[in-house]
């Protein structure tokens, strides 16, 4: 099958990620695979396979239909992500009648128009979708229209790390955007009083607020934090800490949460969205109320502090990884919906 992803991006964050791994994984299955928009060499990086065709294209709507119309018109399928892929394969389609049929994936939870493209623009992108992928159960159920839930698969490492050989560390992953809430962990990490016994904050990810959330460990008193910005070996990091803290609220899923997992690193989560859906059951204390970051703290401590549970969760967590969000999973079920539309 010929198969052809489009995203209106030039950057690389959690949706281009999503693509990279399940683009790379139709390339292993025996399918040819072209993806068109986010960052060139971060993209290459990423997918780790020459097969895997990356085509460059501006972060606008008009670029994006220009790469579709050039590269997709003998495919089989076109796979969009987010809602402005979706206005530009319409457009394509619209110019080239040889369009293939359009498969769109919803990453976020909420329905095509709430954000800055507006209702009518959320319209017109929604006509040549035949059918759409949410990537939780969470998310599905607050998209319009009907949706097949298929979960995004991480690579499983052979072996992890085990909970006694992990440093005192605390890490979180994540872009520093306000919805993300990164102020919480912070918070999460100054309440649970660890620094006292050695236990240091390490903040993956960089944004507009990281000036902000700076000044904020200064306000806190937090003199054991620190924060890396953009780390292109995330890997490495989560094979060296002892606790992942993902503190977004109503997070569609959160890939960071299942790449911890594969890693054998437990994680403490802001109980609601994807993160519920994916943590639950895992640990007493995986899951704490969304924005109460002093339970996130008082769970954090409890967790960091028994290396016993640690280990016991970091089982749990590789197994689950292991039943529910390989790659192979992944590509099958997206395989399913392909045909569906052919």
């Amino acid at each position: 099958m010929r198969i052809v992803h489009a995203v209106r991006s030039d950057g690389f964050a959690g949706v281009e990620r999503h693509i990279s791994r399940l683009a790379a994984g139709q390339s292993a299955a025996g399918h040819h695979v072209t993806v068109i928009g986010g960052d060139g060499p971060a993209m290459a990086a990423a997918t780790g396979r020459s097969d895997v065709e990356l085509v460059a294209a501006a972060d606008s709507v008009r670029a994006v239909a220009a790469a579709l119309r050039a590269h997709a018109g003998g495919a089989d399928v076109v796979h969009v992500h987010m809602t402005a892929a979706e206005l530009a394969a319409g457009l394509a389609g619209a110019l080239d009648r040889r369009m293939p049929p359009v498969v769109t994936t919803r990453h976020f939870a909420a329905p095509r128009g709430s954000g800055a493209l507006g209702t009518p623009v959320a319209a017109l992108a929604r006509r040549r979708v035949r059918a759409q992928i949410a990537i939780s159960h969470y998310v599905a159920a607050h998209v319009d229209g009907p949706t097949t839930v298929v979960y995004p698969g991480v690579p499983l490492p052979p072996s992890a790390p085990p909970a006694g050989e992990r440093d005192r560390r605390v890490l979180v992953v994540q872009r520093l955007e306000p919805e993300k809430r990164t102020d919480l962990a912070l918070r999460a990490f100054a309440a649970s009083h660890l620094a006292a016994d050695g236990w240091e904050l390490v903040v993956a990810g960089d944004g507009s607020l990281r000036a902000r959330l700076e000044a904020l460990a200064g306000e806190l008193r937090l003199t054991s934090v620190r924060f890396l910005g953009h780390v292109g070996d995330v890997d490495r990091l989560m094979d060296g800490a002892a606790v992942l803290l993902a503190p977004t609220p109503g997070e569609g899923l959160g890939l960071s949460v299942l790449e911890a997992l594969s890693h054998g690193l437990p994680v403490v989560a802001a109980g609601s969205g994807g993160y519920a859906e994916t943590l639950d059951g895992l640990a007493a204390d995986a899951l704490y109320p969304p924005a109460d970051a002093d339970t996130a703290g008082a769970q954090l401590r409890r967790l960091a502090l028994d290396e016993r549970a640690r280990a016991a969760y970091a089982a749990a967590g590789r197994a689950r990884v292991a039943e529910l969000f390989t790659v192979e999973a992944q590509v099958a079920a997206t395989d399913d919906v392909y045909r569906s539309v052919l």
